[in-house]
């Protein structure tokens, strides 16, 4: 099965400045960012005409905004704003702020493919638990949408580099300086697609999933690094048009199919950050001790730590006989647990130093977890499932991809 495919990828033709534009996941607390946008961008063709970032949500009514961003996209269809590269991927170094570059692939992935339910065992799977509560807002717009542009971007375990290794670089499509810090990106058509589509393909050989992983059984061949919500958006608006065409017609339907960005979990420029977990307005006398009682199975000498924090100081647990997703999984109960006994809410924190202060403060208590290995991703949802959400980031807000290449799905 070809999961990941050349795609006919939309570029525009315009001031790529403006056009391209961060996720609409990103700075959901900070306005001032979106409002920052809207002044550079201004009237100029941009994606963010074509998106309603989560900051402004509960500000405008959805259906009314779905309609005016679809329309915005057929209106830049209907004057030429783009131009089409049929059958195509794109190779793509993102220079990030701190000077890293990732490089990716843009092509199309088979939602067939795909599934994030509790158990699957399809080839592409979801890493972190979704929520159907933020799937509406994106399959609202999709499900009127002349084309997608995706933010979408998914893991390869490709210790070998047999996928990039495979890439030659063709014509120069963009280069550019991204907006508010995001750094910069350049993108090249790939000379040969059919190398490329085979070395993908590759990943998914039962021989190679039985060498990294013991067993092709249950095993992985793409996993979600970010953007998983839209993908979910995207499968569940394929299985309702799906419900309307002819068997003949499913392999050609462009709904079938969804742009992203391929990106190699061993990649330099990947880096796993974990997010912690502070209970506020809590009673913290007694967390040390329920901590301890409530993870009695898993104590040892040896393992991976975690640190409890009150105003009392830090004490350290060594956890074994868990994976890391189940770890995270385990901290979230036992907060939750505590809570129920002693009153507060959880708040998932970024930085070690930044979950210390604030777990030392009167009335909290705060786990500090482990950095998670790229090696533990695709193992940990192989065995236990998808990670309990917020339970790790990859790279800051303005290091996650920024919209720009589109595709028609109609």
């Amino acid at each position: 099965m070809k999961i990941f495919k050349p795609a006919d990828i939309m570029l525009p033709n315009c001031d790529m400045h403006r056009w391209s534009v961060v996720a609409c996941d990103q700075f959901t607390s900070e306005p001032e960012y979106w409002q920052q946008v809207r002044s550079i961008v201004g009237d100029a063709p941009s994606t963010l005409h074509m998106m309603l970032p989560e900051a402004e949500l509960g500000l405008k009514d959805p259906e009314a905004e779905s309609v005016k961003i679809n329309a915005t996209m057929q209106r830049y269809i209907d004057e030429g704003v783009f131009k089409t590269y049929r059958n195509s991927y794109i190779y793509l170094e993102r220079t990030l702020k701190n000077g890293a570059v990732r490089r990716g692939i843009m092509g199309m992935f088979d939602l067939e493919a795909y599934d994030w339910v509790e158990g699957t065992h399809s080839p592409i799977r979801a890493t972190e638990h979704t929520v159907e509560d933020r799937l509406p807002p994106r399959i609202r717009i999709r499900r009127n949408a002349p084309l997608e542009m995706p933010h979408i971007m998914i893991f390869m375990d490709d210790a070998d580099n047999i996928v990039f290794s495979s890439v030659t670089k063709g014509e120069k499509v963009y280069d550019f300086e991204l907006m508010q810090d995001g750094g910069s990106i350049t993108g090249w058509l790939v000379a040969d697609t059919e190398k490329l589509a085979k070395a993908a393909e590759k990943l998914g050989d039962e021989a190679v999933l039985q060498r990294k992983y013991g067993s092709a059984d249950n095993a992985i061949v793409f996993a979600m690094g970010d953007g998983n919500h839209s993908l979910a958006a995207a499968k569940r608006h394929w299985e309702k048009v799906k419900k309307t065409l002819p068997e003949s017609e499913y392999e050609t339907a462009p709904a079938r199919y969804a742009l992203a960005e391929l990106v190699n979990i061993h990649d330099a420029a990947i880096t796993f950050e974990p997010i912690h977990k502070v209970v506020f307005d809590t009673e913290p006398e007694t967390f040390f001790a329920e901590a301890k009682a409530f993870f009695a199975d898993n104590i040892g000498e040896k393992g991976r730590s975690i640190d409890l924090v009150t105003g009392e100081g830090i004490e350290r647990l060594n956890i074994s006989g868990l994976t890391i997703g189940e770890l995270i999984g385990k901290c979230e109960d036992f907060c939750k647990a505590y809570i129920e006994h002693h009153g507060g809410y959880i708040d998932y924190i970024h930085g070690d130093c930044e979950c210390v202060e604030m777990s030392q403060r009167f009335g909290c208590a705060g786990i500090l977890l482990p950095r998670m290995e790229k090696s533990e991703l695709f193992s940990s949802v192989m065995k236990s499932g998808p990670f309990p959400k917020k339970s790790f980031s990859i790279g800051h807000g303005n290091d996650k991809r920024y919209y720009l290449e589109c595709r028609e799905i109609r």
